[in-house]
């Protein structure tokens, strides 16, 4: 799991009280809940989704190039706007000096715009590593390919990463994580539901069309994407499920390279860390010993040519959107279509500026925020946050369920937590990027490979803390348990999470949900494993963990129990370190409003009270049009409940909630008190 140029954002609309005279507050603010989103024909208590957006979702059907289209969806188009006028004005140059970032952003886009070149090149820009796998003589030359094919981006088997150690979140360590599927998910290869079948079907289908493509005929292709099917279901067996990778404690098991070689000893790790040029790996987290330890037995049952099918598939699978126009309508008819159900792909300048914004993600962010997002804005957004985090402070100490011994640590973790707002303070060195003017699919491949030395170079090195996960362009926000910080790009201080027009309490049920959200999952069923300092270490006591997870099971229940579509209802299990931080950001929130106020509580603006506008300025960020294959995609893979989920659940746990719009028990969406849901 975005941005903008309207960042000349007053937060003190959100901090400062009767900041205006009310008669322009309510010319402008009103603003901020636009009655002609709303669907009044509809009972807050039926379907609150649909209370708060119905119009909206009326006036806006998803575009063709969409799956789903929402709020996100909207700054998201805003954004692509002024990311595309910085990066053409920069494509533009004509005397830009080689080596300069310019020159790179520069000659990154126009290569991905050469449409010529790049249908000139067709596959023949893969010719050297195409020739590469034919050569392979031996399971060996198999396993040195693999480690030279992950230096350049494409990851079959497994992944293989510096990232921070868990048990020491000051030194960074190799990390081994399942993979070296084609399809999303582990299911969609052993599920046998109707659906899942038309999948792998299409899949196939997909598979030989790709073989195809490269210079196979229809027999040698049938064979190698039956292969590649093989191969890719006997890793998705022994792989854990996503409900499985969401314990952090299963998922850390260090080991040397000699346990390593003994718990998985059918692979030569030695040739693989030779050829991925890490020649001390030290201690690492095999994240899931099992499938580490299958790797070379399942590598044992197929010949070389067969494994040669599956590095082939991986490479066309990896390079298809960075190929000439039949791969990339290929890919999007299978990706695209067949499994988010878009009808149209998305005009070329807008692919090739996602790619080239990804690829050098801080240099055109460092363009972003010069022109679209000035310092005083971050200041102010900090502003906001420490009246998040006094919130927070203070119900913690109000919580009648945890004992004072690990309310103290836990105010020791909140009071610990880093804030970044906007943008690093240290801005990336792309300096040994080398970037083209008429190889698209080198740029990429470039890109990869600087990416990659660029993370495996940390590996036995302190932690940068002032690293960022997200570039500043980038419209979300995160929490990382291992730094005990949360982040927020430039890009999400914008309309609907941030509303300079708005009032208080739709920035404070917007933006300070959002800041509240990020918080409480250092706190929610995974981040709570992790102390102040971002360790795995267990803080709590036996008895207040058992009633954490008592009240977390009803949040859980609640979820599980809500449909969606006719016959498919949201994970409760998998997606509750989401539903606990989306409740908790909503009470955090709420109080910090409450808290601002400071009993001097505004007057209705346009016939809502200020807990009214709270919640539909929260509703409103999740306002969303899916389509039923996004959907049945998103319950099967997403940690995330779906928009409609995010509205109808969490709200109806709240006293406030529930008085405010006169919520009874003959509503819908009506939660006895005794099966609600108070944690943060």
């Amino acid at each position: 799991m975005k941005k903008l140029t309207y960042l000349l954002i007053a937060i003190s609309v959100m901090i400062g009280i009767n900041a205006c005279n009310e008669v322009s507050q309510e010319k402008t603010m009103t603003k901020a809940i636009d009655k002609e989103n709303m669907d009044a024909a509809v009972k807050p208590g039926e379907n609150l989704f649909q209370y708060a957006n119905g119009g909206w979702i009326k006036s806006n059907p998803i575009p063709d190039e969409y799956s789903q289209y929402g709020a996100f969806t909207v700054i998201y188009e805003d954004n692509q706007k002024q990311l595309k006028s910085l990066v053409k004005e920069v494509s533009e140059q004509k005397n830009t000096k080689k080596g300069s970032i310019n020159q790179k952003i520069r000659d990154f886009y126009n290569s991905g715009m050469d449409t010529v070149k790049i249908e000139e090149l067709g596959v023949n820009a893969l010719s050297s590593q195409l020739d590469e796998i034919a050569n392979l003589k031996s399971k060996e030359d198999v396993e040195k390919q693999v480690a030279i094919m992950q230096r350049r981006g494409s990851y079959p088997l497994f992944y293989f990463f510096a990232g921070t150690d868990q048990r020491n979140s000051s030194m960074e360590i190799g990390n081994f994580y399942q993979g070296g599927i084609g399809l999303p998910d582990m299911d969609y290869y052993i599920n046998e539901s109707d659906r899942s079948e038309g999948i792998r079907q299409a899949y196939l289908e997909h598979l030989k069309k790709m073989f195809i493509l490269k210079g196979d005929d229809e027999e040698k292709a049938n064979k190698a994407a039956e292969t590649v099917m093989k191969i890719e279901t006997d890793l998705a067996k022994v792989s854990r499920t996503r409900l499985e990778l969401r314990n952090p404690v299963a998922n850390y098991n260090k080991m040397t390279l000699d346990e390593l070689k003994q718990h998985s000893p059918d692979f030569d790790w030695d040739i693989y860390f030779g050829a991925l040029g890490v020649s001390d790996p030290g201690g690492m987290n095999v994240g899931q010993p099992d499938f580490i330890a299958a790797i070379g037995q399942i590598l044992n049952k197929y010949s070389v040519d067969e494994l040669k099918d599956y590095l082939t598939w991986n490479l066309l699978d990896n390079s298809a959107n960075y190929l000439n126009q039949a791969f990339v309508d290929q890919n999007f008819d299978f990706f695209g279509k067949t499994l988010s159900g878009r009808k149209k792909l998305q005009p070329r300048w807008k692919r090739v500026l996602t790619n080239t914004s990804g690829r050098l993600g801080e240099a055109i962010g460092q363009l972003y925020v010069e022109k679209y997002f000035p310092a005083e804005s971050k200041e102010k957004m900090l502003v906001l946050v420490e009246n998040l985090r006094k919130s927070f402070a203070q119900r913690i100490d109000n919580l009648d369920w945890m004992s004072d011994t690990t309310k103290a640590k836990a105010q020791e973790k909140l009071a610990a937590i880093t804030v970044k707002v906007g943008y690093p303070d240290k801005w990336r060195d792309y300096s040994k990027l080398e970037v083209t003017p008429d190889n698209y699919y080198l740029n990429v491949s470039n890109a990869r490979e600087f990416e990659f030395n660029r993370n495996i170079n940390k590996i036995g090195k302190p932690v940068d803390k002032t690293e960022w996960g997200m570039t500043p362009q980038t419209v979300n926000a995160y929490y990382s348990p291992t730094n005990n910080e949360i982040v927020f790009p430039a890009g999400i201080l914008q309309p609907p999470f941030f509303n300079k027009d708005a009032d208080d309490a739709v920035n404070y049920g917007s933006i300070g949900v959002v800041i509240g959200h990020e918080m409480t999952h250092g706190f929610d069923d995974q981040g709570r494993q992790y102390d102040k300092d971002g360790n795995l270490n267990d803080w709590w006591t036996e008895g207040d963990a058992k009633r954490f997870t008592d009240k977390i099971a009803k949040l859980e229940t609640q979820y599980d129990n809500y449909k969606i579509l006719d016959t498919l209802n949201v994970d409760g299990k998998l997606t509750i370190g989401e539903n606990i931080a989306d409740l908790g950001g909503l009470y955090i929130s709420y109080n910090a409003l409450l808290m601002s106020y400071d009993g001097n509580f505004p007057k209705d603006i346009d016939g809502f009270d200020y807990t009214q506008r709270f919640f539909l300025g929260y509703s409103s960020v999740w306002r969303q049009n899916i389509r039923d294959e996004e959907m049945i995609k998103r319950l099967k893979e997403d940690v995330h409940s779906p928009g409609e989920a995010r509205v109808n659940v969490p709200p109806f746990n709240m006293d406030v909630f529930v008085k405010a719009f006169n919520i009874n028990e003959n509503d819908r969406l009506f939660i006895p008190e005794e099966d609600r849901a108070f944690i943060w």
